[in-house]
């Protein structure tokens, strides 16, 4: 039997329609972006919780590179070495040398690096006061458990362990034994130095997530961890033996690149509720997404089918009338659409008004010949625009002949016109280096000279170093036509312009003085107003919209400052940064 839709109501056509090309494509393609949103957000979650342990990491093992650093001085230092080995016949005698050189050794390092709990040295010299940083190798330092693995240690390389204080193991160490600078010395010395455990507390406790982190060693065993019913201090857990919450998401880090901390991991442990919980934010803005993009389509197609509905079975009973001799036209608006017109050609057909209808399309025909020729010649008009080409080629063909008769400074002059014309129009990108700026403004200078003669002295003074450096275009000739239009020129007898322009570190200074007429106070003080305002760039390059554009390149990290004074001339001196982000050229 072949399907046929011939015999189906027009209104349930229409909702056959939003079926199958609006309410499922609707509910197919949200659910496909539900999921798609779901795994990109889970993702992007997991990729922050990773990226924090990854920097957590680094940081750990930055200090525990930085106590590394620090024995590997105190190990090849010589002369230190040398006082350790030294016997002294009177505690004065290792007085002197404690206070010559090693109480400035022993302590210089704890005030820069605030990791570092404490240095001491432990020495088999009995000659030697046993404070201050130095420490007796006794029995009782023997039987600890980190000399014990240091003495035992094949080479003499610094070891990273967990030290006790008091019988509790709360502190991290770096250990190693000093005997890599004389081969041959006569006693032990073995270096300890003590980390707060504090700044490892701190460490870990940036990431600012409902989880756990683990310090892991490479034998699975717990040195640390910010689960607090865990009391790493006094117990040896393993890693795997934890009995973690279902739902628990685990992301660990490896040290690389550390002898020190060979094997040694950060884990972090979170729920997956809360990974999840920004996708459910969002799967929230989808059914209420998807519940829009559903009412709004079906309240619009229940209006679009009433008004079809309705007109249809207008036109419908009509024309019963019409086979019942009655010719009645529908009193209905006129209407654009096929059931408008529909109605249009059966009111025309009743009245029987063909002449009507010829002249109603005639002068339908005339409107749109009429507004074709309007539409050509406005076309005429555009092409007939002078072409900014042949502006330049005029202006050249003007220098040449100026050449020719040997006015070299008219060809000059014109040349310049033509540049700054050229470079007005042709805005091909936003920033120039300092050598094209000057370009334009000596241009720009030589023209006035041209026009005012002797009236105008003017003097440029650059450095080398900073004619490459990159500054936005058009930043400096606006305050050098200002220096000349509304400083120089109002004035009756001659009047100087001086520009310098040098690069000190990393900023461009700009600085700009004429002797001219210069400005109240009120003026410059609307000057600076603008570097605090909002303003928009408007269709002029002026001082106002040099200093918006100039903080779209810079934000606040340019200075502009004015000093001027009526019948004293102005100073504006302008200092740009040359590293940093600046936005990209167009």
């Amino acid at each position: 039997m072949k399907l046929t839709f011939e015999n189906v109501r027009l209104r349930n056509k229409m909702l056959i329609v939003y079926v199958l090309s609006v309410f499922l494509p609707i509910v197919i393609t949200n659910i496909v972006f539900y999921n798609v949103t779901i795994e990109n957000v889970k993702e992007q979650r997991m990729r922050d919780i990773s990226l924090a342990i990854e920097q957590i990491k680094q940081e750990f093992q930055a200090e525990i590179e930085d106590a590394v650093g620090i024995s590997g001085v105190f190990t090849f230092d010589l002369l230190l070495n040398e006082i350790l080995e030294a016997d002294y016949e009177s505690p004065l005698d290792y007085i002197e040398a404690y206070d010559s050189y090693l109480r400035r050794v022993l302590n210089s390092y704890t005030p820069v690096y605030h990791s570092v709990q404490a240095i001491t040295v432990y020495v088999d010299n009995p000659t030697m006061l046993h404070s201050g940083g130095i420490g007796y190798i006794s029995d009782d330092v023997r039987s600890k458990a980190w000399y014990r693995v240091v003495a035992g240690a094949k080479y003499s390389a610094p070891v990273f362990m967990r030290t006790d204080t008091n019988g509790v193991m709360d502190t991290f160490s770096i250990v190693r034994r000093m005997d890599l600078v004389d081969e041959q010395h006569e006693r032990e010395k073995i270096l300890k130095i003590d980390l707060r455990t504090s700044s490892i507390q701190q460490i870990f406790s940036n990431l600012n997530l409902q989880g756990n982190l683990y310090l892991v060693n490479e034998q699975g065993e717990i040195e640390y961890t910010t689960h607090r019913a865990i009391d790493w201090m006094r117990e040896q857990t393993r890693f795997d033996e934890l009995s973690l919450p279902g739902g628990t998401l685990t992301l660990e880090t490896a040290f690389d690149f550390s002898a020190d901390l060979d094997g040694w991991r950060v884990i972090g442990t979170i729920s997956e509720d809360e990974v999840l919980r920004e996708v459910r934010k969002s799967r929230d803005f989808i059914v209420v997404l998807a519940s829009v993009n559903m009412i709004i389509p079906t309240l619009i197609l229940v209006v679009f089918a009433r008004s079809l509905s309705e007109r249809l079975a207008k036109i419908l009973k009509h024309m019963k009338k019409v086979k019942n001799q009655q010719y009645d036209t529908i009193d209905q608006a006129e209407s654009r659409d096929e059931i408008g017109q529909l109605t249009g050609e059966f009111n025309r057909m009743t009245l029987q008004v063909r002449s009507l209808i010829q002249d109603v399309y005639m002068a339908d025909l005339q409107k749109k010949e009429h507004e074709l020729q309007k539409r050509y010649a406005q076309l005429n008009a555009l092409q007939s625009q002078i072409n900014p080409h042949f502006l330049f080629n005029a202006l050249e063909t003007i220098r040449m002949r100026s050449l020719i008769k040997n006015e070299t400074e008219t060809a000059k002059i014109i040349q310049n016109m033509a540049k700054i014309f050229r470079n007005s129009l042709a805005w091909r990108k936003d920033t120039v280096t300092v050598r094209e700026e000057l370009e334009f403004i000596h241009c720009f200078l030589e023209i006035q000279k041209y026009r005012f003669g002797d009236k105008l002295e003017y003097e440029v003074r650059v450095d080398d170093a900073a004619l490459d450096g990159p500054v936005p275009k058009m930043a400096f000739l606006p305050f050098v036509e200002n220096a000349s239009i509304h400083g120089v020129e109002p004035m009756k007898g001659g009047g100087r312009i001086e520009l310098s322009i040098e690069r000190s570190a990393d900023m461009l200074l700009f600085a700009l003085r004429d002797n001219g007429v210069g400005m109240d106070e009120e003026k410059v003080r609307r000057l600076h107003g603008y570097l605090e305002g909002e303003e928009e760039m408007g269709d002029r390059i002026g001082v106002q919209n040099v200093i918006y554009r100039l903080k779209l390149f810079y934000g606040d990290r340019f200075r502009l400052r004015f000093d001027s004074e009526p019948g004293r001339g102005t100073v504006v001196r302008i200092a740009l940064p040359i590293e940093g982000d600046r936005r990209s050229e167009s």
